[in-house]
């Protein structure tokens, strides 16, 4: 745990010396600030694991390589492609930069990558599906690098799609974008989804609520899970040090979803099209870094 976070963690007395590290007492520096918000005096919530600068390097790292692996897609998607081809230029694209790929047998999903097309949801597994011109899919890949995981996916349109399919994979980057701008020390994470949701019904959207965001870093799974949608303040609040993805799932018709017989494939109820973005977020001392930008 960083100096600040420990500090700020307990609470400071007047004559303390303050957090920032300014040689100034805490009453003469951030005393004033820091009690406009309470929050900043209490503890994360049980569970919570707030990384130390190493462990956040790490992670880091292995965000960038996740970047550069969707990078690499970018670059050689297109129509007439399989999904399972986008498989295997993940998996070889991690291997050969000395990580792992994450979903590669977590609890049992038998490829490197998820790859979900037009009305898949999420979880979508590559096999011979070819992609065809005006098809939307999302690639969503994770690498463990040193014991350190990043987490990311986009959106490709594939050839001319229609309107309606390039203004949701627009919505729901920018649902994503404003999400990302309310993460800040001490913000509460219910704005998350308040944000989402509104951006998301103000263009005829819905927003799914069977998956959300999660923490992430040391384990691909961790506390907290981030709600996409306005479930309201939740009286948890961000720190420092804190890292967790931010990945709306934006459907054109119905929130609903439902899962295909393989366990993992969620689709649409009702057919229509759906998109999603995700970037891994550390809160900083003052705001955010985008770790897989």
């Amino acid at each position: 745990m960083n100096f600040k976070v420990d500090l700020v963690m307990r609470k400071l007395q007047r004559n303390d010396l303050c957090w920032c590290g300014s040689g100034k007492k805490y009453k003469k520096c951030h005393m004033e600030s820091d009690m406009k918000n309470s929050s900043a005096m209490k503890r994360p919530p049980k569970g919570i694991i707030i990384k130390t600068e190493e462990q956040i390097e790490g992670i880091r790292k292995s965000c960038k390589l996740t970047r550069d692996i969707l990078d690499y897609v970018g670059e050689k998607i297109t129509a007439g492609i399989t999904t399972n081809m986008i498989n295997e230029w993940v998996h070889e694209y991690t291997i050969k930069h000395g990580a792992i790929p994450a979903p590669l047998g977590y609890n049992g999903f038998p490829k490197s990558v998820c790859t979900s097309i037009n009305n898949v949801i999420c979880h979508g597994i590559p096999d011979e599906t070819v992609l065809q011109d005006g098809d939307i899919i999302n690639v969503d890949v994770t690498c463990i690098l040193n014991g350190y995981y990043g987490d990311a996916s986009r959106m490709y349109i594939i050839g001319e799609a229609t309107d309606v399919a390039k203004k949701l994979v627009r919505v729901a980057r920018e649902c994503m974008e404003l999400a990302i701008a309310e993460v800040k020390p001490y913000s509460d994470f219910g704005v998350i989804g308040q944000v989402i949701q509104k951006h998301a019904s103000e263009n005829g959207f819905s927003v799914v609520r069977d998956y959300g965001g999660h923490g992430i870093g040391l384990k691909f799974h961790e506390e907290p899970h981030i709600h996409h949608y306005d479930v309201g303040q939740r009286g948890m609040q961000m720190f420092p040090g804190m890292i967790f993805t931010i990945e709306p799932m934006i459907n054109e018709g119905k929130y609903q979803t439902a899962l295909l017989s393989d366990g993992w494939t969620a689709v649409t109820v009702d057919g229509k099209l759906s998109a999603q973005w995700e970037h891994t977020v550390c809160v900083t001392e003052d705001g955010v870094e985008v770790l897989t930008a």
